[in-house]
């Protein structure tokens, strides 16, 4: 087999490369955003990786204390932890893409409640009540940021309803009676503040949301829902029963397309459409989350969804996540982009090469390539190579990916840029993969220790600093053309970025 040649020229134009990969991303609840660890975080994602949205439940649940009810059944606001979270995400230049949930305590019409943290997941038992806080939380947040900035949020109701024994206690049209109401009454604190739904686990109830919507005049200006690249099971928050990564390649993808189409032959073909979850796989305890195998299963994605969809926000960006209660391992498949130690995973690394990327891509018939310019005349070209082992079907991801899995050599990358202005150059090149901002892998090699001394942790990091493994200044003459030669193994993923310097 010979070399994968990769040719560009930075004057054939693809058009504007859409940033919805990196737009948004998740995390476990509010009451985690009130820490610092996780502040701290989120505020390196942002910065490196640029997502400007984040999500997260329980934002109504008990532990936020927004509700109380006197003896007589009067309510109490309160928006002492709402306001501190939201300070801070303004603060950092984050936006909330906030979901509407869980049910206060007091205002619940059963006591059902899911994760350790029990995030009540009945209906309200009194609609006027329910009504009432959520116009008085949009009214807060009007006077306290201002319209014009609320407007720029999103607000999306509820969670995976569609989970009957996990997030909602209703049927599809209990959640339709939910809908109606909530986004009726965000709407009437401003007709401009953006609401959808219906939220759902794989892809479910998109055609039948926008037929209620129209047929009820119920307002709604996006649709969300959620893709997982795995074949069994839905929640499963231990891992104990064993999920299998689908062979189908571009499975994420596919998905995304397919409900952008259904929208498109719907009565609302206008609406947007947001994947509010989105990862590998749906469950906390999934060791693919923490390998090499991850940041080109990200890319792969990204690159086939992200022209169809508004926002796909992965599913999260931190390990400081208690849906099973505290983790009690460094690294235990947490869905997390970085574990709770600050330790970037590879993961992170897709999207922070992502957000390297310009704003005007290149044309490139590489499947596995996305290659940009931007408007200072510098490039940047994102290559990878992503592989499933098709050998693994019957082994599940929590005894397959908790090995030590050493790469493959593929054919080298022979990496062809034309049509250069003449200059100096600076050229460096980033890699991730195995054993290269790998830290899982680092950690595999220790013994998998239940716990890492502070020694371990700054080994770990240190190892894993994502300095360029290829660096030189070039000139080049008018009509300039750069050719490197450089080595692919099966999931790396590569990073060229090519910088004047003037």
């Amino acid at each position: 087999m010979g070399e994968r040649e990769i040719t560009v020229n930075v004057n054939q134009v693809k058009g504007t490369f859409p940033k919805s990969g990196n737009l948004c991303v998740g995390a476990g609840r509010a009451n985690e955003g009130l820490r610092a660890d996780w502040q701290r975080q989120l505020k390196i994602a942002h910065h490196e990786c640029g997502f400007k949205y984040i999500r997260f439940h329980g934002l109504l649940s008990d532990d936020m204390g927004v509700y109380f009810e006197d003896k007589n059944g009067n309510a109490t606001y309160n928006w002492q932890y709402i306001d501190e979270l939201f300070d801070y995400l303004l603060k950092i230049n984050m936006k909330p893409f906030v979901e509407v949930g869980f049910m206060p305590g007091a205002l619940a019409s059963g006591s059902k409640t899911i994760f350790w943290w029990k995030g009540n997941v009945t209906p309200p038992k009194d609609y006027q009540k329910w009504n009432n806080l959520i116009k008085a939380l949009l009214s807060h947040w009007t006077q306290r940021y201002g319209k014009a900035e609320v407007a720029t949020w999103y607000f999306e109701v509820w969670n995976e309803p569609n989970l009957k024994d996990g997030f909602f206690t209703g049927t599809q049209q209990d959640y339709f009676k939910l809908y109606k109401e909530t986004a009726g009454s965000i709407k009437s604190i401003s007709d401009s503040y953006r609401v959808g739904g219906p939220a759902t686990a794989g892809n479910a109830w998109v055609p039948e949301m926008i037929d209620f919507c129209v047929q009820q005049k119920a307002p709604i200006d996006f649709i969300s829902t959620h893709d997982y690249g795995v074949k069994q099971g839905f929640l499963d928050v231990s891992g104990n029963a064993g999920t299998i990564l689908s062979k189908d390649r571009n499975q994420i993808a596919n998905d995304m397309r397919h409900v952008k189409e259904q929208i498109k032959k719907s009565a609302r073909p206008d609406l947007e459409l947001h994947y509010t979850e989105w990862s590998a796989s749906y469950t906390p305890a999934d060791p693919i989350h923490d390998s090499y195998h991850e940041a080109a299963y990200i890319l792969n994605a990204v690159k086939w969804a992200s022209p169809v969809v508004n926002s796909m926000s992965y599913w999260t960006f931190t390990d400081i996540f208690e849906e099973a209660g505290p983790r009690t391992t460094p690294f235990h498949g947490g869905f997390g982009l970085m574990n709770y130690q600050d330790i970037k995973k590879p993961a992170y690394y897709a999207f922070k090469y992502l957000n390297q990327l310009g704003d005007t891509e290149l044309m490139a018939a590489d499947s596995s390539a996305i290659i940009c310019k931007d408007t200072k005349g510098n490039l940047q070209a994102l290559i990878w190579n992503f592989s499933i082992d098709d050998k693994r079907d019957s082994v599940n991801n929590q005894v397959y990916y908790k090995r030590d899995l050493p790469t493959k050599a593929l054919p080298e990358i022979k990496f062809i840029a034309q049509g250069l202005k003449a200059g100096n150059y600076r050229l460096q090149v980033f890699q991730t993969g195995y054993g290269i901002n790998d830290p899982y892998s680092a950690y595999l090699k220790l013994g998998s220790p239940t716990q890492l001394t502070a020694e371990q942790v700054n080994m770990i990091k240190q190892q894993n600093v994502d300095k360029p493994i290829l660096q030189n200044n070039v000139k080049l003459n008018a009509g300039g053309k750069i050719e490197k030669h450089l080595p692919m193994r099966q999931n790396d993923v590569l990073l060229i970025t090519l910088d004047r310097i003037n």
